[in-house]
């Protein structure tokens, strides 16, 4: 936020409301009397805390009884209710706009480089910018860095990432409007991975004294000066404590969250937002609604601060942001976000700002939205939100009559099919099809890689007369590519061994006869079905349902009912999402792309993708969005077709350039796909992260590189020069590696096979 400089001795005069004592008042949403808040006086032992009932002696139920929901409605789109948090000129929470923020890159301690970088991020649009504060220097950059901006006419408020240091939090609230605290180090000290042995939950209990005694004085601080806290917790870095009680899961996340909530709490304080951020988007969404479901539970009302961490740079880290973020605001879930990529803070505005747009068009409070989701047919929503299982589609069985192999059609992991058109099949466009369908071609033949498109969509079919396309046809069937044809269109100009698209109630109709030729059946479903109709998918026993909802109606309600149905009436049949876009914008598709359907992948709905351009005009080729829906895919942890990185966007504390290392670490390991790789700027998350990841590379001092193996260190204080070699080295010392393959020039002469 920037005001004019002419209003600085207004501003600087305002200071007295950021430093004021008592300016805390508690919100008109506050909890309930059924809550554990019994306001205390004084904190100053574990034993004055009113700990939330344990979750795992059943306390917690008999009080508060079981889960029930995680959003405000299933069915409709509604902001979930909270109390409004205030972060200085800003506030969090159900009746404000999504606060949009991200994190300075530069050093702290160099005052001049940050201000200059969060001016940048005020001007670009976001309302809050956080900064890393690692030790006294930088507190007192921070005060430093406060004060200029004031002077410069920048009021936007800035947050201090702390880890390890509660004593410097204690010195940095003094001059910054919000504190990042995380519950897995803040007490806890640096990551380690020491089993710790508790006999009993009294023994796991017993160790809240330290938490206690780490955290009152800054919960203290916070009340008086009213200043804002977060509570975030990072999958990559819980504490030895929570992993050896609940293990690396959600529910360990949401109760190491609950444990500092319950300090602040019995303090009276109140103006804290949590957020439960995981490099992996599933677990992300899962912690989430894990959390929102406990509040709702106990009569808690504290915003959430969504993000995705370490998701990477480029469409990637906008894919993995959209499904994580996307997902969780499809359901009303969210008051703040940040999208976390590894380039300068100013380029995840456009992303941030986008995701928050499109979660505002689905709200119910917009007529339109409302009468899309009331259009949906009425059903029960059944998801279980505290765990996750995906929904796994019946392959195509192969017949002893069959005359090609029907079993690639789809794939396992998770399908991709691609649409083409006629005019691609020309002889002299064949080759490039192939390969853009991602084909490896041998004398001109086509055969399937690792990447390659499953099958393919064709609305129109080249006339049979042309032989040079028909050929190019047959080639993909023979290495069991599926060729997807309107039934219409077969029935004029056959192809042989096609699979025969029809409306599911034309194939209900015409009792699922194919025309002449056709291999197999695949039927389009809208989401406007009745159930009836939609439970005939059963006898129909279609290699697949293509879901392409109504415009009329909400894609993603709808999608649910028609999951629901199919699991009601023990339909295995496989659901390829189909999304339609006329955007011309890659990252406005990666961002529509991971919302609409990695909200469903999210839910473990779907076996696939398909993507399909509409308009005048294709802004895309089909290479480009074969490689979105890997994309898409392997970001919703389902088909791995690329080396996977988990990468910080880096900050403060970063001890080598993240973009240009993380650059030179894909162009030498991007060809190993079911290998993850973790590059961390600095050790804060890095070794924690290394439990999603086979390899780490993370900084350690300047200049020096440690590397893992999963969580163990295996190299040291490798100079950066080094660095990438030795990760190779070691990737080939586990035999992970594989030479990357080198395109051969081939002789089009001798690719010419009737």
């Amino acid at each position: 936020m920037k005001f004019g400089v002419s209003s600085l001795a207004a501003v600087l005069a305002s200071l007295s409301y950021y430093q004021g004592v008592d300016a805390f008042a508690p919100n008109k949403m506050a909890s309930p009397a059924s809550s554990t808040s019994l306001a205390m006086s004084s904190v100053k032992t574990a034993e004055d805390v009113l700990w939330t009932p344990s979750i795992k002696s059943g306390a917690r139920v008999e009080q508060f009884g079981e889960l029930d929901k995680y959003c405000e409605d299933l069915k409709t789109v509604f902001r979930r209710k909270t109390r409004t948090v205030e972060c200085g000129p800003i506030k969090f929470g159900s009746e404000h706009p999504i606060v949009r923020q991200t994190m300075a890159t530069t050093d702290t301690a160099d005052v001049d480089a940050t201000i200059e970088q969060v001016m940048r991020c005020a001007d670009k649009g976001f309302d809050l910018v956080r900064i890393t504060v690692q030790g006294r220097r930088e507190a007192t950059a921070a005060a430093k860095i406060r004060e200029g901006l004031f002077k410069k006419g920048y009021d936007i408020p800035l947050c201090a990432d702390m880890h390890f240091q509660p004593k410097v939090a204690l010195l940095v609230a003094d001059a910054l409007e919000k504190i990042r605290i995380n519950p897995g180090n803040f007490a806890d000290g640096r990551k380690d991975f020491e089993e710790k042995i508790y006999e009993t939950e009294e023994d796991y209990f017993s160790e809240r004294a330290y938490l206690t005694e780490a955290f009152v004085p800054l919960v203290e601080r916070c009340k008086e000066l009213n200043r804002c806290m977060r509570i975030g917790t990072n999958h990559g870095s819980l504490s030895s404590r929570v992993l050896s009680f609940y293990g690396d899961t959600p529910r360990g996340m949401v109760e190491s969250a609950i444990e500092f909530a319950d300090i602040c709490r019995s303090v009276d304080f109140h103006n804290f937002v949590f957020s439960m951020k995981a490099s992996n988007p599933l677990v992300m969404v899962q912690s989430y609604r894990l959390l929102a479901a406990e509040q709702y539970r106990m009569g808690w009302d504290y915003p959430l601060h969504l993000g995705v961490t370490e998701a990477g740079e480029g469409e990637d880290g906008r894919m993995k942001s959209a499904i994580g973020i996307g997902t969780l605001l499809a359901d009303g879930l969210g008051d703040t976000i940040r999208v976390s990529l590894t380039e300068d803070p100013e380029f995840e505005y456009e992303p941030c700002n986008r995701l928050a747009e499109i979660a505002g068009t689905r709200l119910a409070i917009n007529p339109e939205a409302k009468a899309r989701q009331e259009a949906v047919k009425s059903y029960d929503d059944t998801r279980d939100i505290t765990s996750f299982s995906r929904r796994q589609g019946q392959l195509p069985l192969q017949k002893e009559e069959d005359p090609i192999d029907v079993r690639g059609f789809l794939n396992r992991d998770g399908s991709v099919i691609s649409v083409v058109y006629p005019e691609m099949f020309e002889k002299e466009n064949a080759q490039y099809l192939y390969q853009n369908l991602g084909c490896k071609t041998a004398v001109g033949m086509p055969f399937k890689d690792i990447a390659t498109t499953d099958s393919i969509l064709l609305r129109k079919v080249p006339p049979s007369s042309n032989t040079d396309a028909r050929t190019a046809i047959r080639r993909l069937i023979d290495v069991s590519m599926g060729v997807i044809v309107p039934a219409e269109e077969l029935a004029k100009d056959p192809i042989p061994n096609a699979v025969a698209l029809m409306d599911l109630e034309d194939a209900v109709a015409k009792n699922g006869e194919l025309p002449e030729g056709a291999i197999r059946l695949a039927v389009t479903i809208t989401g406007e079905e009745d159930d009836d109709t939609l439970a005939k998918v059963k006898d129909l026993d279609p290699v697949l349902c293509l879901l392409k909802t109504s415009e009329s109606i909400s894609k993603l309600h709808a999608s649910r009912r028609v999951f629901e149905l199919f699991k009601n009436n023990e339909i295995e049949t496989p659901v390829i999402n189909h999304f339609v876009t006329s955007t011309e914008d890659s990252n406005e598709l990666a961002l529509q792309l991971g919302t609409s359907v990695g909200s469903l992948l999210a839910d473990g709905c779907g076996d696939g993708v398909l993507v399909e351009q509409v308009g005048e005009k294709q802004h895309f080729s089909v290479d480009f969005l074969r490689t979105t829906s890997f994309s898409l895919l392997q970001g919703s942890r389902m088909r791995s077709t690329k080396t996977e990185f988990v990468s910080c966007p880096s900050c403060g504390r970063t001890l080598f350039d993240l973009q240009e290392t993380t650059a030179n670490i894909q162009k030498a390991t991007g060809h190993l796909p079911g290998v993850t790789v973790a590059v961390m700027g600095c050790i804060v998350n890095g070794p924690g992260e290394m439990a999603d990841a086979d390899f780490g590379y993370v900084g350690t001092l300047p200049g020096k590189v440690d590397l893992y193996y999963g969580k163990e260190v295996v190299r040291k204080s490798i100079p950066n020069d080094d660095a990438v070699d030795a990760l190779i080295d070691l990737i080939k010392e586990y035999d992970m590696w594989k030479d990357p393959e080198v395109e051969e020039k081939e002789e089009e002469e001798a690719a010419v096979v009737a």
